[in-house]
């Protein structure tokens, strides 16, 4: 009666959200999570029904075709398990069942086989756009001045966490900040033709329709890892031009404003669950995911994701649409 119940109340949740649960299959609950933020991500749905795969594509361990499948069996409340095949298609790419998984691996292994199994190469690569931040990675000589520049890409963006209190303004200032590397971490100058004392930074060059943020709560240290349950804050919405106010140069590059619209949550220490909070792009709305279950949440309760003290339920992903880009979609829908 009561398991009747839940799955009736998430039912009309999903009718009116879009929003609907996922059975946990084998420890499934870190790609049910990602599920949740990939079917909220409807550009990437977009993109994927372009794709007209070839013979070879059909397969049933092909990850770009089955999560095509999957995400369209989301959307119709008569596929009873409508992940089940791509679960089975991950594992035949080792990404394994019965094995708790890291969330931000797992995004990244799921984008990586889209580019290798994905048929239509250019279609790929607009997948891969989706998420992409272009940056540059300058390493200043400070002996002879010289700048030697490296082009280089991130699909989500790695924050490092301080043991305090965090917002994510300071955790996003933080990763821009030039470090000073001297003594035995001196780089080796090209010009020269040594190692010298360096000052290292990045700097953006492109930002993405969907950013994707990882707050790496985890430290590795003596053979063990640990969870951090630090306070991470973290806002509805923010331009990243406010947040990067020094840079000058790439000003009118990063006017760019992006709401919140998914957070994959990680409960319990270095082992444990994953669970999302999603808002609806039918409604405008947040909801919970547990797996099986969905219940509409409230932006407050997205709040208790940010951690602190022995909240062991805390948010792990943060995915962000540009205002202009989710404009387009609420039109299009």
């Amino acid at each position: 009666m009561g398991m009747s119940l839940t799955r009736s109340i998430s039912l009309d949740v999903s009718r009116v959200s879009g929003v609907r649960g996922l059975f946990n299959y084998n420890l499934s609950c870190c790609v049910n999570a990602l599920l949740q933020s990939f079917s909220a991500t409807t550009e990437l749905l977009d993109l994927l029904n372009r794709w007209q795969p070839s013979a070879e594509s059909e397969g049933p361990h092909n990850v770009p075709l089955q999560l095509k499948r999957a995400l369209h069996a989301m959307r119709d409340p008569q596929q009873l398990a409508p992940h089940r095949a791509f679960l089975d298609c991950l594992h035949h790419n080792y990404i394994l069942r019965c094995i708790e998984h890291d969330a931000d691996e797992v995004f990244h292994a799921i984008l990586n086989l889209i580019q290798q199994q994905m048929s239509d190469l250019s279609l790929a690569a607009e997948i891969k756009n989706l998420y992409k931040i272009t940056m540059e990675g300058q390493i200043h000589c400070l002996e002879c001045a010289y700048v030697h520049c490296i082009s280089t890409f991130f699909l989500s963006l790695p924050l490092h966490v301080s043991e305090d209190k965090n917002t994510l303004e300071d955790c996003i200032r933080s990763f821009f900040a030039v470090q000073k590397l001297e003594h035995s971490e001196k780089f080796f100058c090209d010009r020269c033709e040594e190692k010298k004392p360096t000052a290292q930074g990045f700097k953006i060059v492109s930002l993405p329709s969907i950013l994707c943020i990882h707050l790496k709560r985890f430290r590795s240290g003596s053979g063990f890892a640990r969870k951090l349950f630090c306070e991470v804050t973290f806002p509805e919405s923010f331009n990243m031009a406010d947040i990067l106010k020094e840079e000058k140069s790439t000003q009118e590059m990063l006017v760019r404003s992006y709401n919140l619209f998914a957070v994959i949550v990680h409960s319990g220490f270095t082992f444990g669950h994953y669970t999302a909070y999603i808002r609806s792009m039918q409604d405008q709305m947040w909801y919970f995911t547990n797996d099986s279950q969905v219940y509409q949440a409230s932006w407050k309760e997205v709040q208790q994701t940010y951690g602190g003290g022995l909240k062991c339920n805390t948010a792990y992903m943060l995915l962000y649409r540009t205002v202009s880009t989710e404009t387009e979609q609420g039109t299009s829908s």
